[in-house]
């Protein structure tokens, strides 16, 4: 009789809790690719060729190191479409006894094993993620009597628990926080380090061929498919990032340049969160990195907040939220996604630059999902619970326990400030403050009416006006509203009826 361990994509770490102290001898790892993964929305080509192409490597890595592994491939005639249903035929398969699993990411597959003790009648193992440094019970006490739940707080008790960044109880640099260093819009005569390409094998190009097969008519291209799909290779993109990206990564983690788009980005996301690569291990690379003085502070501290700070908290979120979290929509937000989120087709530069790249590398840095297709989508009042399932889709390192509080919190507000403490809206300035994309564009960024105005001048001051009743009290938004006021009633009638207009035409 053996014991079945299951593994899924989100779970590709040699360190996982459910192999801990396992018997090769009797123990039989279940891998499996199913619909009801690769269809619960329409993932990019790209995500699902490196998720699918990482768990076919991380198979091999396993039987090399002398597991047992039984993988089923999407095609396998008999495939069921559904974990549970490979479970079921994995039990009969090899005898099972016994199922041993790591907790699961997210609701769904939450619920999912938690009805496998009666489906299955035998004992089922749920061990807790040990790849995270805050537990739920952690993340649970940590939100009991308090008033707001920000994440500058908790960072700091990450600090303190992991030790990094710290001398002592005082922390490196005499401050936590060096954020204001980091929001330099980046020049083109810099030197950029390009992210490493790594060609696809064997194994990467069965799969691209599959999925261009089957998903056709889903977002995205494979042609310059170059992530890393194996533990060796998202080491050497993470060594790449440390030795020649991250010095400059503080200044410029804020800008976005016309056809640039990875600038000193780590592009470790999909690596992290998939397994990959350890989150921990690489936040302590960093701080190396800053004690041999080859990083300066502002971009080590930056890069490790992101990590055990952002990258944590939003995890709490997620599951202290709870599944009705999903439901959201504090400013009754219920215009639909415009086609151009999935074409990239539109005369607005900054929206075709962040969408085409998404659309050629899965890919697009947190600014450009923040305050460009995020802030466009809030100002123009896009149903959130649709901009979600956008994010979740296109994006290679998009689970939605990450990405959920993201969007629907951080960049939609919808949430009324649980996440964030403001709604992140801004006007074309913003965008020209920050990037070059408004000296690409065929709208002026300083006009705020008329055939040529930015469009999100006029929304801008549009989403202002709608939302004052929901909004006008929270202190961080006093200055728009005071210059709300200030404004003369003709130009306040002017801007929303130019934003309706706009409004009207995109659907």
């Amino acid at each position: 009789m053996a014991s079945l361990i299951p593994i899924f994509g989100d779970q590709l770490s040699h360190g996982l809790s459910s192999l801990a102290g396992q018997d090769k001898k009797v123990c039989v790892i279940l891998m499996a690719e199913v619909d009801e993964e690769t269809e619960y929305v329409p993932h990019h080509k790209s995500k699902m060729v490196y998720i699918l192409s990482a768990m076919r490597h991380h198979a091999e890595d396993l039987r090399s190191a002398g597991w047992t592994v039984d993988y089923v491939k999407l095609t396998d005639a008999e495939n069921s479409g559904s974990f549970t249903g490979e479970i079921a035929r994995a039990i009969e398969r090899h005898k099972v006894s016994a199922l041993c699993v790591t907790e699961a990411g997210e609701w769904r597959v939450k619920a999912m094993l938690d009805s496998w003790p009666d489906r299955f009648d035998i004992p089922v193992e749920i061990r807790p993620d040990d790849r995270f440094l805050c537990t739920h019970a952690e993340f649970e006490s940590w939100t009991k009597d308090r008033k707001q739940l920000r994440m500058e707080f908790f960072y700091r008790d990450m600090r303190r628990k992991s030790g990094l960044m710290m001398n002592g109880d005082t922390p490196e640099g005499g401050q936590w926080n060096f954020d204001a260093e980091n929001r330099k819009p980046a020049k083109r005569d810099l030197a950029m380090p390009k992210p490493l390409h790594f060609a696809p094998n064997a194994v990467t190009q069965d799969v691209i061929r599959m999925v261009e097969s089957r998903f056709a008519g889903n977002m995205g291209e494979t042609a310059k498919f170059g992530f890393a799909v194996t533990h060796e290779d998202a080491l050497r993109q993470q060594k790449h990032f440390l030795d020649h990206a991250l010095p400059s990564f503080g200044d410029y983690q804020d800008a976005m340049l016309t056809g640039e788009p990875f600038l000193w980005h780590s592009i470790l996301s999909p690596y992290i969160n998939s397994g990959l690569l350890d989150p921990l291990e690489l936040c302590r690379a960093v701080e190396v990195q800053y004690h041999a003085g080859k990083v300066p502070i502002n971009a080590a501290e930056g890069f490790i907040r992101q990590v055990i700070g952002w990258r944590e908290y939003v995890r709490g979120i997620y599951w202290h939220a709870g599944p009705e979290y999903l439901e959201s929509n504090a400013l009754a937000a219920m215009r639909p996604l415009p086609e151009f989120y999935w074409t990239g087709k539109t005369d607005m530069h900054c929206l075709s630059q962040a969408i085409g790249q998404t659309i050629e590398h899965s890919y697009a840095h947190h600014i450009q999902r923040l305050m460009i297709t995020g802030n466009f989508a809030l100002l123009a009042g896009l149903n959130p619970k649709e901009v979600h399932k956008w994010y979740l889709a296109v994006y290679a390192d998009a689970y939605e326990w990450v990405e959920l509080p993201n969007s629907l919190g951080m960049s939609q507000f919808a949430d009324g400030g649980m996440l964030a403490s403001k709604p992140y809206a801004a006007s074309g300035a913003y965008i020209n403050r920050m990037s070059d994309y408004c000296t690409h564009c065929s709208y002026d960024v300083k006009q705020r009416t008329g055939p040529e105005a930015c469009p999100f001048n006029s929304l801008y001051w549009e989403f202002i006006a709608r939302n004052e009743g929901k909004l006008c009290k929270n202190p961080r938004m006093a200055m728009p509203y005071k210059n709300w006021e200030r404004m003369a009633d003709a130009d306040k009638v002017a801007l929303r009826a130019h934003a309706q207009q706009f409004l009207e035409k995109l659907g």
